[in-house]
């Protein structure tokens, strides 16, 4: 019984609705980054650090509820497009249910860390000529036949599921921050995580609602542009996408909320991974530091205040892609196995 659903199961689901399908998921930590907020001028950031879920991504939150009702429906199969973590999370939960999974994913744009997952799990994994708008447009039609359940983000138990973030980060703080801060790819999790605080607040369980910061890589922007991306390309593959399917939950979280949607350079993203690693101890893959990335700026550029409370979403941990990281040169010194020259790496 999954623990996460059965606490919010007043928001999610009628009594008698059952989730036997669970990993253990939610419940992720949220950590108040003094080192980190101090550089960047802020007394009460926060990193809701979603890598700590089951599969090491955000996708689970919502897949398991996804799953459990696509089990309840009589599907035998699941199906889903993906950059990398929905597929390791679709596969996970997949497997847990006892149905096939399958993926259908552009050629050389998914990060190994991921697709090892979903292999792990069984998937069935076919891999397409094409950018990943064209595999989630292909899933759509092989969803309408019926050959087995959607699991992408279209799916609403998707968006229903992803809810729990909000409602969690609402809970451990006592309010909702003044600004939340996350990575926008397929758009699903800023979408979510508005509805989750308009929810709450509907449900008397906050006063306020946090104005939305959504950051795009500045080479798969296509909100920021105002028209699709044909080729997206940056090195956060989990935001590598070029036509969102939640487009306009995200313009809608982002205008009734007077927050933003704003694109970051890839520099700026890897920047704030390492910030983020060498700060507050936690490794998370390249997309999730988009959302620093931009507070980072947003914050130099005196459109956030010292005194607010800010939640920045990390959605995924950092072994996702851990190939995106590696020694540059110097970094790692060659010596002696003598302990004088131990001494002498160490410079001391």
């Amino acid at each position: 019984m999954s623990a996460l659903l059965e606490r919010y199961r007043d928001l999610l689901a009628g009594p008698a609705e059952a989730f036997p399908v669970t990993l253990g998921e939610g419940a992720t930590p949220l950590i108040h980054a003094r080192r980190l907020g101090e550089e960047l001028g802020l007394d009460n950031l926060y990193l809701k650090f979603e890598g700590t879920n089951p599969t090491g991504s955000f996708k689970d939150r919502g897949m398991v509820l996804a799953v459990n009702r696509a089990l309840a429906s009589g599907a035998r199969a699941v199906i889903c497009a993906s950059t990398g973590n929905t597929s390791a999370s679709a596969a996970a939960y997949a497997a847990a249910a006892g149905i096939d999974c399958f993926v259908v994913l552009p050629v050389g744009k998914v990060a190994r860390g991921k697709l090892a997952q979903a292999v792990a799990a069984g998937a069935r994994l076919i891999s397409i000529d094409g950018n990943f708008d064209e595999a989630l447009e292909s899933v759509r039609r092989i969803g309408d036949e019926e050959t087995a359940a959607v699991v992408n983000s279209i799916n609403p138990d998707r968006i229903a599921g992803q809810q729990t973030g909000a409602w969690e980060i609402v809970d451990e703080l006592g309010r909702a921050p003044d600004a939340l801060a996350l990575p926008v790819g397929n758009a699903g999790n800023i979408t979510a995580y508005w509805r989750g605080f308009t929810r709450y607040a509907e449900a008397g369980r906050t006063t306020t609602k946090p104005r939305m910061l959504g950051f795009q890589a500045a080479g798969a922007a296509p909100i920021v542009n105002g028209a699709p991306v044909a080729q997206p390309e940056t090195v956060a593959t989990a935001i590598r996408i070029g036509s969102p399917a939640s487009w306009e939950g995200a313009t809608a979280a982002r205008d009734e909320s007077r927050g933003v949607i704003e694109a970051v350079s890839d520099e700026e993203i890897l920047d704030a991974q390492r910030r983020i690693a060498q700060t507050e101890g936690v490794f998370c893959e390249p997309a999730s530091a988009a959302g620093v990335a931009g507070v980072r700026r947003l914050a130099a550029d005196g459109r956030l205040h010292r005194s607010e409370t800010v939640v920045c979403v990390l959605t995924g941990h950092g072994l996702k892609d851990p190939d995106i990281v590696s020694p540059e040169e110097g970094e790692i010194r060659t010596v002696g196995a003598d302990l004088a020259s131990i001494r002498r790496g160490m410079g001391i």
